[in-house]
């Protein structure tokens, strides 16, 4: 039941235009993997080079989550997401045109920046319109939707590629972001900031309340490492070891990353409908979390150990299982009050996405060191992975060690 949006039409028009900003999004930032031996060869990229690149979009993310956070408090989902995503379409058209390096950067980064507030948008209005259970099913219906899109980033984009370029895609995507934002305008309620003092949070803007939660504080190594590490993997660095450890031919790789992120699409439908099952039965979020990411390490491990012979399946275990840490996005919004909904959000998004853009271009780093110390490919990879796995593990075990504060954050119905 929601609390602002009392109609079902008008809950699901206002889901779906803000859906469908967030499949373009979660599209754009995909594309890179897809596009990735056709960017290497034509701009003669290094490892490094593409992980820079890839994590570029992030990083633009990274710049905008603060402020942004306490402009989505104080002038709400509709008016912060229009304006940001005119930079989205400026970064779109500047991709399309760029023949350097560094323009093809600056694009992305400037893409990053405008498609920043396609989740973290949604996700505060929910706070507010949705009840917690409906939060929940929301925040994992707008993940299966970005399942959708890294979905569009695969076998369709392959598809286009020799019949339009790689160029004119980023027309169509400036041209369905336009679209994206006249659907909001038409559909998104008005936004009334909430009183400071009725709600409990404070009325300055600032993020103390957010960093002092003790819960929120027990999520930021997980966040970094493990989430961050996650997206870093299904956005760029599958591809890459499917073509350079499995063997598999670009086209190959493309089909395997569109079989990932079906799989993907399901699990996280799967999530929308147990979610609100478990929220009635008072099933906490932390310990979703502690069952789900051993189960997901344990897949990296395997990984590692098959080495050229872990392909698609072995990385859609992987992926799949990975998607439990999505579950700490609306439980960080729903252990703090209302009005404190974007800064929490885009805190904790901040981390996130500071953890891709590190582990991105982190991995390409140590890809090409181990190759310069004579590693091959497959030995390569497998460093620098290992790495990374040793980074989860450390966080999980501070996620374990640290006590459960908080429990507003357990699934319960308001």
């Amino acid at each position: 039941m929601s609390r602002l949006l009392t109609g079902r039409g008008r809950g699901a028009a206002v889901f779906l235009a803000f859906a469908f900003a967030y499949f373009l999004s979660t599209l754009i930032r995909a594309i890179t993997a897809t596009l990735s031996p056709t960017l290497t060869a034509e701009f003669e990229l290094h490892a490094r080079d593409l992980g820079l690149l890839a994590g570029g979009y992030f990083l633009g993310f990274a710049f905008t989550q603060l402020p942004m956070g306490a402009w989505l408090d104080r002038h709400g989902p509709k008016r912060v997401i229009l304006c940001f995503l005119s930079a989205a379409v400026a970064g779109c058209l500047l991709f399309s045109a760029a023949t350097q390096f560094w323009v093809l950067m600056a694009a992305r980064v400037l893409t990053g920046v405008g498609v920043s507030a396609c989740l973290m948008a949604p996700l505060t209005g929910y706070r507010r319109w949705f009840d917690p259970p409906l939060q929940l099913r929301a925040n994992s219906w707008m993940l299966m939707v970005g399942s959708l899109g890294l979905v569009g980033a695969t076998l369709p984009v392959r598809l286009l590629i020799p019949i339009t370029g790689w160029r004119p895609l980023f027309w169509l995507l400036a041209a369905g972001l336009l679209l994206a934002m006249l659907l909001i305008a038409w559909a998104a309620p008005a936004w009334r900031p909430a009183g400071g003092e009725a709600s409990g949070a404070p009325s300055d803007g600032g993020y103390a309340a957010v960093w002092r939660d003790p819960f929120f504080r027990k999520l930021v190594p997980v966040g970094f490492f493990n989430y961050g590490g996650f997206v870093a993997m299904l956005t760029l660095w599958v591809v890459p070891w499917l073509t350079r450890v499995a063997g598999y031919a670009p086209p190959e790789a493309a089909d395997a990353l569109f079989q990932i992120s079906i799989a993907m699409l399901i699990t996280y439908w799967l999530w929308g409908v147990a979610t609100p099952w478990l929220a009635r039965r008072g099933v906490p979020t932390d310990r979703l979390i502690a069952w789900g990411l051993p189960f997901s390490m344990l897949a990296l491990a395997v990984i590692l150990v098959l080495g050229p012979a872990a392909g698609t399946l072995a990385w859609m275990v992987f992926l799949c299982g990975s998607t439990v840490v999505a579950l700490a996005q609306p439980a960080v919004a729903m252990a703090l009050p209302p009005a404190l909904a974007g800064r929490a959000l885009s805190a904790y998004n901040l981390v996130v996405f500071l953890g891709v853009f590190v582990v991105q271009w982190g991995v390409g780093l140590l890809v090409d060191l181990f190759g310069r110390a004579g590693f091959d490919a497959p030995g390569a990879f497998r460093g620098a992975l290992g790495l990374f796995l040793g980074c989860c593990l450390l966080s999980y075990f501070y996620f374990l060690w640290a006590p459960p504060h908080n429990r507003r954050t357990r699934l319960r119905p308001a």
